[in-house]
Protein backbone atom coordinates (compact mmCIF):
# COMPACT_ATOMS: atom_id res chain seq x y z
CA UNK A 1 0.00 0.00 0.00
CA UNK A 2 1.60 3.39 -1.10
CA UNK A 3 2.01 6.15 1.50
CA UNK A 4 -0.87 8.43 0.16
CA UNK A 5 -3.51 5.41 0.79
CA UNK A 6 -1.94 4.98 3.85
CA UNK A 7 -2.38 8.55 5.04
CA UNK A 8 -5.86 8.33 3.70
CA UNK A 9 -7.12 5.30 5.35
CA UNK A 10 -5.57 6.66 8.65
CA UNK A 11 -7.59 9.66 8.09
CA UNK A 12 -10.60 7.92 7.23
CA UNK A 13 -10.39 5.65 10.31
CA UNK A 14 -10.10 8.45 12.97
CA UNK A 15 -12.94 10.48 11.62
CA UNK A 16 -15.21 7.17 11.01
CA UNK A 17 -13.82 6.44 14.87
CA UNK A 18 -14.03 10.17 16.31
CA UNK A 19 -17.82 10.75 14.54
CA UNK A 20 -19.39 7.31 15.91
CA UNK A 21 -18.25 7.38 19.51
CA UNK A 22 -19.25 11.43 19.62
CA UNK A 23 -22.81 11.05 18.41
CA UNK A 24 -22.93 7.16 20.03
CA UNK A 25 -22.80 9.57 23.16
CA UNK A 26 -24.65 12.80 22.35
CA UNK A 27 -27.80 10.62 21.10
CA UNK A 28 -27.25 7.68 24.02
CA UNK A 29 -26.17 9.99 27.66
CA UNK A 30 -26.92 12.59 29.38
CA UNK A 31 -25.08 15.33 30.06
CA UNK A 32 -22.46 14.64 33.07
CA UNK A 33 -23.26 11.01 32.95
CA UNK A 34 -20.65 8.72 33.79
CA UNK A 35 -19.93 4.51 32.74
CA UNK A 36 -17.10 3.27 34.23
CA UNK A 37 -15.08 1.21 32.22
CA UNK A 38 -12.34 -0.10 33.98
CA UNK A 39 -13.06 0.76 37.56
CA UNK A 40 -12.41 4.27 38.97
CA UNK A 41 -9.25 4.45 36.25
CA UNK A 42 -11.56 4.68 32.84
CA UNK A 43 -14.78 6.37 32.93
CA UNK A 44 -16.78 7.56 29.85
CA UNK A 45 -18.27 11.12 31.27
CA UNK A 46 -20.08 12.88 28.91
CA UNK A 47 -18.75 16.73 29.08
CA UNK A 48 -19.40 19.35 26.02
CA UNK A 49 -16.43 21.57 25.34
CA UNK A 50 -17.18 24.92 24.06
CA UNK A 51 -13.71 25.48 23.64
CA UNK A 52 -10.06 24.06 23.30
CA UNK A 53 -9.07 21.00 23.52
CA UNK A 54 -9.18 18.97 26.50
CA UNK A 55 -12.08 20.91 27.93
CA UNK A 56 -9.77 24.10 28.23
CA UNK A 57 -12.85 26.59 28.02
CA UNK A 58 -13.16 30.16 25.94
CA UNK A 59 -16.51 32.03 27.44
CA UNK A 60 -16.93 34.68 25.34
CA UNK A 61 -18.97 34.02 22.29
CA UNK A 62 -16.59 35.85 19.96
CA UNK A 63 -14.14 33.66 21.26
CA UNK A 64 -16.10 30.26 20.03
CA UNK A 65 -16.28 31.97 16.53
CA UNK A 66 -12.97 32.56 16.58
CA UNK A 67 -11.36 29.65 17.80
CA UNK A 68 -13.90 27.74 15.28
CA UNK A 69 -12.54 30.08 12.28
CA UNK A 70 -9.05 29.34 13.25
CA UNK A 71 -9.39 25.51 13.66
CA UNK A 72 -10.15 26.01 9.82
CA UNK A 73 -7.64 28.12 8.65
CA UNK A 74 -5.30 25.69 11.28
CA UNK A 75 -6.69 22.14 9.32
CA UNK A 76 -6.20 23.84 5.89
CA UNK A 77 -2.65 24.57 6.91
CA UNK A 78 -1.89 21.02 8.60
CA UNK A 79 -3.62 19.31 5.11
CA UNK A 80 -1.81 21.63 3.03
CA UNK A 81 1.49 20.86 4.75
CA UNK A 82 0.61 16.80 4.54
CA UNK A 83 0.12 17.02 0.94
CA UNK A 84 3.50 18.34 0.26
CA UNK A 85 4.98 15.91 2.67
CA UNK A 86 3.42 13.31 0.52
CA UNK A 87 4.78 14.99 -2.48
CA UNK A 88 8.25 14.97 -1.98
CA UNK A 89 8.24 11.63 -0.37
CA UNK A 90 8.77 12.58 2.99
CA UNK A 91 9.95 9.82 6.11
CA UNK A 92 6.62 7.32 6.36
CA UNK A 93 6.40 8.05 10.15
CA UNK A 94 6.10 11.73 9.98
CA UNK A 95 3.48 11.72 6.97
CA UNK A 96 1.59 9.08 9.29
CA UNK A 97 2.02 11.33 12.40
CA UNK A 98 0.69 14.79 9.85
CA UNK A 99 -2.44 12.74 9.03
CA UNK A 100 -3.05 11.92 12.55
CA UNK A 101 -3.00 15.58 13.56
CA UNK A 102 -5.05 16.19 9.83
CA UNK A 103 -7.41 14.32 11.35
CA UNK A 104 -8.46 15.21 15.18
CA UNK A 105 -8.30 18.94 13.71
CA UNK A 106 -11.33 18.12 11.39
CA UNK A 107 -12.70 15.74 13.25
CA UNK A 108 -12.91 18.57 16.27
CA UNK A 109 -14.07 20.86 13.49
CA UNK A 110 -17.05 18.93 12.56
CA UNK A 111 -18.05 19.20 15.62
CA UNK A 112 -17.96 22.86 16.36
CA UNK A 113 -19.05 23.74 12.45
CA UNK A 114 -22.06 21.10 12.30
CA UNK A 115 -23.36 19.92 15.76
CA UNK A 116 -24.94 22.92 16.68
CA UNK A 117 -27.40 22.30 13.28
CA UNK A 118 -27.77 18.91 13.74
CA UNK A 119 -28.37 17.72 17.30
CA UNK A 120 -30.78 19.46 20.01
CA UNK A 121 -29.53 20.72 23.37
CA UNK A 122 -28.14 18.16 25.80
CA UNK A 123 -28.90 18.48 29.33
CA UNK A 124 -28.20 16.93 32.36
CA UNK A 125 -31.95 14.87 32.28
CA UNK A 126 -32.28 14.24 28.23
CA UNK A 127 -30.30 13.03 25.82
CA UNK A 128 -29.68 15.36 22.23
CA UNK A 129 -32.22 14.58 19.77
CA UNK A 130 -30.62 14.27 16.20
CA UNK A 131 -31.88 16.80 13.28
CA UNK A 132 -34.91 18.30 16.10
CA UNK A 133 -37.80 19.99 14.52
CA UNK A 134 -37.40 23.07 16.15
CA UNK A 135 -34.11 23.42 14.58
CA UNK A 136 -30.53 22.52 16.53
CA UNK A 137 -28.83 24.16 19.68
CA UNK A 138 -27.02 26.60 17.89
CA UNK A 139 -25.50 28.08 14.50
CA UNK A 140 -23.18 27.31 12.27
CA UNK A 141 -19.84 27.49 13.83
CA UNK A 142 -21.33 27.60 17.42
CA UNK A 143 -21.48 24.31 18.26
CA UNK A 144 -19.97 22.35 21.21
CA UNK A 145 -16.90 19.75 20.99
CA UNK A 146 -18.25 16.63 23.01
CA UNK A 147 -15.70 14.71 25.10
CA UNK A 148 -15.67 11.70 27.07
CA UNK A 149 -12.43 9.82 27.47
CA UNK A 150 -11.70 10.55 31.41
CA UNK A 151 -8.64 8.84 33.02
CA UNK A 152 -8.74 9.38 36.66
CA UNK A 153 -5.90 7.36 36.83
CA UNK A 154 -4.78 8.36 40.53
CA UNK A 155 -6.62 10.28 43.06
CA UNK A 156 -5.63 11.80 46.78
CA UNK A 157 -4.85 14.88 48.95
CA UNK A 158 -1.81 16.98 49.04
CA UNK A 159 0.23 16.72 52.31
CA UNK A 160 -0.99 19.19 54.65
CA UNK A 161 2.44 20.89 54.62
CA UNK A 162 2.30 21.00 51.02
CA UNK A 163 2.35 24.76 50.15
CA UNK A 164 -1.29 26.22 48.59
CA UNK A 165 -3.02 23.05 48.04
CA UNK A 166 -2.11 21.44 51.24
CA UNK A 167 -4.71 19.49 52.55
CA UNK A 168 -7.03 19.45 49.15
CA UNK A 169 -7.75 16.47 46.69
CA UNK A 170 -6.11 15.84 43.45
CA UNK A 171 -7.05 13.71 40.73
CA UNK A 172 -4.37 12.98 38.06
CA UNK A 173 -5.54 12.57 35.23
CA UNK A 174 -8.37 15.47 34.98
CA UNK A 175 -8.99 16.44 31.47
CA UNK A 176 -11.84 15.11 29.59
CA UNK A 177 -11.03 14.58 25.89
CA UNK A 178 -11.85 12.91 22.92
CA UNK A 179 -10.76 10.51 19.83
CA UNK A 180 -9.42 13.79 17.66
CA UNK A 181 -7.81 15.50 21.22
CA UNK A 182 -5.79 12.11 21.25
CA UNK A 183 -5.28 11.66 17.89
CA UNK A 184 -3.85 14.72 17.75
CA UNK A 185 -1.87 14.35 20.58
CA UNK A 186 -0.05 10.82 19.72
CA UNK A 187 0.95 12.47 16.25
CA UNK A 188 2.92 15.72 17.74
CA UNK A 189 4.13 13.63 21.11
CA UNK A 190 5.65 11.03 18.03
CA UNK A 191 7.09 14.09 15.85
CA UNK A 192 8.99 15.46 19.11
CA UNK A 193 10.04 12.10 19.84
CA UNK A 194 11.30 11.65 16.31
CA UNK A 195 12.47 14.63 15.02
CA UNK A 196 15.45 13.76 14.56
CA UNK A 197 14.89 10.98 12.18
CA UNK A 198 12.23 12.93 10.39
CA UNK A 199 13.94 15.79 9.92
CA UNK A 200 16.99 14.63 8.60
CA UNK A 201 16.73 16.42 5.36
CA UNK A 202 15.04 19.70 5.08
CA UNK A 203 11.45 19.14 4.11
Amino acid sequence: MSITKKSLLIIILVLVADQVFKILVKTQMTLGQSIPVLGEWFIIRFIENPGMAFGIDIPVKFGKLALSIFRIIAATGIGWYLTRLIKQKAPAGLIICMSLVFAGAVGNIIDSAFYGLLFGESTYTSTAEFLPGGGGYASFLHGEVVDMLYFPLLSGYYPDWFPIWGGQSFIFFRPIFNIADSSITVGVITILIFQKKFFKEKI
